[in-house]
């Protein structure tokens, strides 16, 4: 039996952010239609993210990724600033692509506030 994931979701653990991000998954893959990581930092340790990614399109045949991380992320601490989640988001699309060229990524940065802003 074939199961297929419309999306492959990475976001932080944090718990201020869940509700969020579960809507924007249901909205943007459908209910029940995903993988869902969530790590400590969003997609701050890549090789980790990349080891789940590997497995979502391995079992699942996921060709959409989706890279969510946040403002205020403790495990990112002093230096998270948007300018450094921009970086990451961007250096973690670019080593999935890199694996994955057939991949569609899409990349986040969301605000205390609940808003997703795209990074392009």
């Amino acid at each position: 039996m074939t199961h297929t994931a419309e999306a492959f979701i990475v976001s932080c653990m944090d718990l201020r952010f869940q509700k969020y991000v579960e809507d924007f998954a249901r909205e943007h893959a459908g209910e029940g239609k995903y993988d869902r990581i969530a790590f400590a930092g969003g997609i701050k340790d890549i090789d980790i993210i990349m080891e789940q990614l590997d497995i979502s399109v391995r079992l699942h045949h996921t060709n959409t990724a989706i890279f969510i991380n946040h403002e205020d992320c403790g495990a990112y601490g002093a230096a998270g600033t948007p300018e450094k989640h921009r970086q990451d988001l961007q250096a973690a699309k670019q080593t999935a692509a890199e694996k994955y060229p057939q991949l569609h990524i899409d990349l986040y940065y969301l605000h205390l506030d609940g808003i997703f802003e795209k990074i392009t």
